[in-house]
């Protein structure tokens, strides 16, 4: 009987070093599918914010060339204005990446404001029902587009942090998670206000 025990009590010993590294190896798989699992929630959810603001700016390419048109009719010798807020779209639209569809949309804003300038100098055009609609929906659009781009701001910073953050960085580095580009002003002279001079 006393033999029994004594061979009992060995076996348990000699099992709980293989049941501690199995409950730690069980941890370090449920980790590993935990942190995997969120970086593609937030590289889904960062993929989901770029779409919604890529929604704004679809609605927002179809209604310059009617704003175009509308200035176009009163200012005519505002030609080179006009060609480079169209030139600026074009680009903009045709941007294969989130990389050059920022850089893109910043020339095209950059355009915009030019436009807006210039339709400031124009009091007849201003009175314009047709162009006072048109400016109020680009109105409205730049701010969706300035709320979405928030938004996806805030899950591309949240994304970048963990990808840089260990063990994340670790998880990020094995499953090739890379930082994804913040949708931001590219340069200072954008972020000044257009100066309207009559």
């Amino acid at each position: 009987m006393i033999k029994k025990t004594d061979q009992t009590k060995k076996g348990v010993e000699l099992m709980i070093p293989g049941i501690v590294t199995g409950v730690i190896v069980l941890i370090i798989v449920i980790w590993l599918i935990s942190s995997y699992n969120g970086f593609v929630t937030l590289r889904n959810k960062t993929e989901e914010a770029f779409s919604a603001i890529d929604v704004s700016l679809k609605k927002r390419y179809d209604l310059i060339p009617n704003y175009v048109e509308t200035v176009k009719g009163y200012a005519k010798h505002e030609s080179e204005t006009l060609e480079k807020v169209v030139a600026a779209r074009n680009q903009a639209m045709t941007a294969t990446n989130i990389d050059d569809k920022i850089k893109q949309e910043n020339v095209l804003s950059g355009a915009l404001k030019s436009l807006f300038a210039v339709s400031e100098s124009y009091p007849e055009l201003k009175a314009n029902e047709n162009f006072n609609k048109l400016q109020d929906q680009l109105q409205r659009l730049e701010e969706e587009i300035a709320g979405s781009r928030r938004y996806y701001n805030g899950v591309v910073n949240r994304y970048n942090t963990k990808t840089e953050l260990f063990p994340g960085n670790i998880i990020a580095g094995i499953f090739g998670f890379k930082r994804k580009p913040l949708f931001e002003v590219s340069n200072e002279s954008e972020r000044e206000n257009v100066q309207v001079k009559f």
